[in-house]
Parts: C-alpha cells; structure tokens; sequence
C-alpha cells in the first residue's frame, strides 16, 4: 500500500536492515528523505540477533552528516501496559530509547495524536 500512496516523482527505498547505507546514499542528493518507520527497522534489527545499539549510532552518525533533510517516522510504544513477555518489554524499552536519542538530535518532534499534531520540540 505504501507504494500506491505516493505521489508522482516519489522513489521508495526498501532497507529492511541497512538504513544507514540508504540514508547515506540517498542523503547526498540533497532531496528530502521519508523514513517510514524506525520502529519497523528496530524489530527487525532485534528479531535478527543484530547489536541495537551500534545499529542505532550508526544511524545517528549518518544523520549527523546528511545533506538532505530527514523525516523520521517512528511510533510510541511506551504508553500502554507493560507487556507480559520479555522480548515485547525489550523492544518497548528499545524503541523508547531509540526514539528518545533521535528527539534530542532532531530539530522538531511532533507527535500524533488521533491525527492531531502535538508540537514536542
């Protein structure tokens, strides 16, 4: 469906692991960059046995450095009940920090609530 959603001109990337690599490739353009979602990349990276942390410094390293303005998507996992299982609260806690370590680089974060716009930053 995400591919019938956009508009004319669009190009979709499919990166289920390496978006560091696609973000570094597509960022030297200088056109925007939609990432579409963080926390897709994430599950993937944890159901994959892959290092979390080195996945995610290596994501903010290429933000750091993209020429291109990057829109991160990413969703809120943290504001229900804590999930019975271990790997539902490892990837919880993941993501929260995830999104908490993309918020302080980002320089505007909104979160959306019944498709309302809640400025954060």
């Amino acid at each position: 469906m995400h591919r019938e959603r956009r508009r004319a001109g669009w190009e979709t990337h499919e990166a289920p692991l390496d978006l560091v690599g696609i973000i570094r490739e597509l960022a030297q353009d200088a056109a925007p960059i939609l990432v579409d979602c963080l926390t897709l990349w994430l599950s993937n990276l944890l159901l994959g046995g892959h290092d979390i942390e080195a996945a995610i410094t290596g994501l903010e390293s290429v933000l750091d450095d993209a020429w291109a303005p990057v829109v991160a998507v990413s969703n809120e996992v943290g504001l229900g009940i804590v999930p019975e299982n271990a790997l539902a609260r490892r990837f919880r806690d993941e993501a929260g920090r995830l999104n908490q370590r993309l918020a302080a680089r980002a320089d505007r974060v909104l979160l959306m609530v019944a498709g309302l716009r809640l400025e954060v930053k």
